[in-house]
């Protein structure tokens, strides 16, 4: 037998249950409606003002979806500080981003070994690298390798 909870009959209620409003929360909701209207008018924000007390409502309940890619928001006067950097930055501008190329962080070149002394490389003990000079030399290596 499984204890599986039968289809229908769980102990787990998510509905969404309306709540009362109450002459008291009525009136304080009111005075929010007032206030917010007023504030967003000293923000210059006309379209987020309530023309009805029940769009504000439905607002505050979340059932209305505001569309926040319409809002246009007042520009805010730059302080004189903002205005003074902004007239230094219009009078010394920044460095472009591609300089004049004076060589300081030119890609190196490998180095390469373009003599004749230096025949080539040899291996003594261990991964021990030795520079051959000459034939007599990779001799004497190549003995000392083999014992």
């Amino acid at each position: 037998m499984t204890m599986h909870l039968a289809q229908g009959l769980s102990t787990i209620n998510t509905k969404k249950r309306k709540t009362k409003i109450t002459k008291a929360r009525m009136a304080e909701l009111q005075d929010n409606w007032r206030k917010h209207n007023k504030e967003m008018k000293q923000r210059g924000m006309h379209e987020l003002r309530y023309e009805n007390f029940d769009d504000y409502l439905d607002y505050c309940f979340g059932r209305v979806k505001l569309d926040t890619k319409k809002t246009v928001y007042r520009k805010e006067p730059m302080s004189y500080a903002e205005q003074r950097s902004q007239e230094f930055r219009e009078r010394y501008p920044s460095a472009p981003m591609n300089p004049v190329d004076n060589g300081s962080c030119r890609k190196v070149e490998p180095m390469k070994y373009t003599g004749t002394l230096i025949k080539g490389i040899a291996t003594m003990h261990k991964s021990n690298a030795v520079p051959v000079i000459d034939d007599q030399h990779a001799k004497d290596i190549a003995r000392m390798r083999r014992g």
